[in-house]
């Protein structure tokens, strides 16, 4: 049995696909391979949480989904429906989600201070704005860490993003950091075209030269490449890695989420939680819309995301699923209520919604509201770091968790945010 068997797992691809390429140059006495497979998918399902966070990349508008001004200067063409929820309201444009709003709570007092792209999806994240010397966990890495040991036979990875790379592990290491794969589940080079007895033999001479490099004590950086070889072979030998397929799924299903990249990506996640990953990330761009943008929302990107984002959450609840698992939308901010000379909307982080589902949050409610021409949350705000707290909260992961950063320093889950009590029955 390989050496690299009994280590922990998690990794970007990129790392993944470096190494392999230099243990398929090595050679050594032979080996097999042993892959442990889930024995019941349903069995599975009813013992781990997870996670998904669809990740819309840009900054949506969101006065123009959730949280509609019909009637004012600010509010835009758009008109409200009513939902499956009662006295919830969201956009026309968003018609097959709306029959799902009784499974989702819409938060629409969200304050944050970072308008700018990449500081702003940092933040909203992690918990915590840029420091130079501190590079903080993002969601995935916190909740995959944490939850990983519910699925102690797990082979593939514990946090994949799909159609984006994610903000990374920071200072919870290498182990935990995002693979990242497209819509179709590619993952490049794993298949190498060795006989397996010979690659088995070459992985064993490269355990040889990793456990000296150990052994020599070159620093926690030894770890953690052995700790990528151990992945590597995971990832091959792996009957796992069949969640990936999206495409095998039957036509109907893949009808279903829209066979576009969102909707394969929603339907993967599906995938992946069903055989037991913590948390997986699923990108979709293009929110930043300076000009044109109702045409835009009305033609292209509402239906793509109501499609797909309405199969995943109804999907989840008819498999069983949505008990244990946490949807997340939501991107690094909002756009101006202002509509601007390009019939646009801008960057803004002043008032805004984010919408949460599942797991134990409480379902078919909104909280907090913002004023009528949505300038300013009126009552109590929330931040990036209450929302994290309350999905923290809503997967049964303690708020009591600290966390050491390379630097020596305490960090606190979450950056001791506090829940949001209203989304909790």
């Amino acid at each position: 049995m390989s050496r690299f068997l009994d280590l922990p797992a998690g990794m970007s691809r990129r790392h993944f696909v470096s190494h392999l390429a230099g243990a398929a140059a090595l050679a050594g006495p032979a080996t097999t391979f042993t892959n442990t497979l889930m024995a019941n998918a349903a069995d599975l399902r009813k013992r781990h949480k997870a996670a998904i966070l669809l990740w819309m990349g840009g900054g949506p508008s969101t006065m123009d989904l959730w949280d509609l001004k019909p009637g004012t200067v600010t509010g835009g063409p758009f008109k409200p429906i009513s939902t499956s929820a009662d006295g919830v309201q969201i956009c026309e444009h968003l018609p097959l989600m709306a029959q799902q709003m009784h499974n989702m709570a819409i938060v629409r007092s969200m304050s944050t201070r970072e308008a700018d792209h990449m500081r702003g999806r940092y933040y909203m994240h992690t918990g915590y704005v840029p420091n130079p010397n501190v590079e903080h966990p993002g969601y995935g890495s916190v909740i995959a860490r944490e939850l990983a040991s519910q699925v102690p036979d797990l082979e593939i990875p514990p946090f994949v993003s799909v159609g984006g790379s994610s903000v990374g592990a920071g200072f919870l290491g290498m182990t935990w950091a995002p693979f990242v794969v497209d819509s179709n589940g590619n993952v490049r080079n794993l298949d190498m075209g060795i006989d397996p007895t010979r690659l088995g033999q070459r992985l064993e001479m490269l355990a040889t030269i990793e456990d000296r490099f150990i052994g020599e004590k070159r620093g926690p950086s030894a770890d953690e490449h052995k700790r990528v070889l151990e992945k590597t072979v995971r990832l091959m030998t792996s009957d796992q890695m069949e969640a990936f397929k999206v495409r095998s799924e039957p036509k109907g299903m893949l009808d279903l989420y829209g066979d576009t990249a969102f909707g394969r990506g929603c339907l993967m996640a599906r995938r992946l939680v069903e055989r037991g990953v913590p948390f997986v990330e699923v990108d979709l761009g293009g929110w930043d819309m300076h000009n044109d943008i109702f045409t835009t929302l009305a033609d292209r990107k509402l239906p793509e995301l109501d499609k797909a984002m309405s199969a995943l959450v109804g999907d989840l609840a008819e498999r069983g699923m949505l008990d244990d698992t946490v949807v997340m939308w939501m991107g690094e901010f909002s756009r101006t209520p202002t509509i601007n000379g390009t019939a646009g909307r801008d960057h803004w982080a002043r008032s805004w919604s984010v919408v949460v589902g599942g797991g134990g949050f409480k379902r078919g409610v909104t909280v907090g509201e913002t004023s009528s021409d949505g300038r300013e949350v009126v009552g109590e705000s929330y931040s990036s770091e209450d929302l994290m707290a309350s999905v923290l909260k809503s997967l049964g992961i303690s708020l009591e968790t600290t966390f050491t950063a390379k630097n020596g320093r305490p960090m606190k889950i979450a950056n001791s945010g506090k829940v949001i009590k209203e989304l909790f029955a």
